[in-house]
């Protein structure tokens, strides 16, 4: 029997998925053949494109902040999917900054074993491993993004919007920082709160069974390693605390909570740029009107795992954030 082309590609260290499941298989088998390429020989692989649905919508309107704002009521159907859209790339590029500028540094800082944690191998392999599943991440969503943009006939590129809140307040924090074990700890505790978040963002379109297919999956596939990373991150940082002295303790609790405040925060900075790339009449003023709501806020409600993890350290009464503002289990 003929090999078919798509069995050459290696899929050991890519997400599970379901073969059978023609939206899950091209996904991955994209993303394999991305990655995987040497030649410009194109390798028969299913296209995203004709798994793309049109007509359905690229990013729940219920996340949205000003959903009920008349000015964005007031919009004809275009600029609505031409927003919802934009709203993806958005989703997507948020992902991409967290994944190349927090959480690969701090499974860098891992790796290289800057915290001795005590862990041993274990953890220096699985920081490894978790920094090669980031790329695939990334790779994921860009062509996630891709496919909108072919599909839709938009440009919507992700350089015409702003560095994602995450990214931006983990740098800001950095470069405060008066000494370099502020700065690695700033990163670990941002990576610990990204890796033990990121659940409940994808899952904010991984569940939403409305939503364009595509882009479901995409979070959903996503989703799956994360829960490996979440357990990681978690013994490393209990590792890491429990070696710290007071003052770095101190440190990294705060930093913590830096990174809970910032990571569940609606990104109002990106959403303004979306709504101005859109054109929408009177967005500046909905902007002013929503974005000091303290109902519109929060994006992501799960904090289960965070919750947890500071209970565990015994350090709730020392992290800085409003646990009643979120859901805790």
């Amino acid at each position: 029997m003929a090999q078919h082309p798509n069995d050459a590609l290696d899929y050991a260290h890519l997400p599970a998925f379901d073969r059978s499941d023609p939206i899950e298989n091209a996904v991955i088998t994209r993303l394999a053949g991305n990655w995987a390429r040497r030649a410009s020989v194109k390798r028969g692989e299913p296209d995203l494109d004709d798994l793309f649905e049109l007509d359905r919508p690229d990013y729940p309107e219920h996340l949205l902040p000003f959903r009920d704002h008349p000015a964005y009521q007031a919009l004809d159907d275009e600029k609505r999917r031409r927003l919802l859209s934009w709203a993806w790339v958005a989703f997507n590029k948020n992902v991409m900054d967290n994944e190349q500028r927090v959480v690969n540094p701090g499974f860098e800082l891992i790796f290289r074993n800057t915290f001795d944690t005590g862990m041993g191998e274990s953890s220096i392999t699985a920081a490894a491993q978790a920094m090669v599943d980031e790329q695939y991440h990334t790779l994921m969503h860009l062509n996630a993004s891709s496919v909108t943009r072919r599909r839709r006939g938009w440009r919507m590129h992700e350089n015409d919007l702003p560095v994602a809140k995450k990214a931006r307040r983990h740098e800001a924090r950095r470069a405060e920082a008066e000494h370099l074990w502020q700065r690695e700890l700033t990163t670990l505790a941002f990576t610990t709160v990204s890796e033990m978040s990121i659940n409940a963002y994808l899952n904010l379109i991984a569940d939403d069974p409305d939503v364009q297919p595509v882009n479901r999956v995409t979070a959903d596939l996503h989703n799956r390693d994360e829960y490996c990373h979440s357990s990681i991150s978690k013994e490393v940082a209990k590792a890491v605390y429990e070696r710290l002295d007071a003052p770095r303790k101190a440190y990294f609790l705060d930093a913590m909570s830096d990174g809970l405040r910032a990571f569940g925060a609606n990104d109002f900075t990106t959403w303004r740029r979306v709504i101005e790339l859109v054109g929408v009449e009177g967005g500046e003023e909905m902007m002013r009107d929503v974005e000091h709501d303290a109902e519109r806020s929060m994006l992501v409600q799960d904090y289960s795992g965070l919750y947890n993890l500071c209970a565990e350290m015994g350090a709730i009464d020392e992290i800085r954030f409003d646990w009643s503002s979120v859901t805790v289990r």
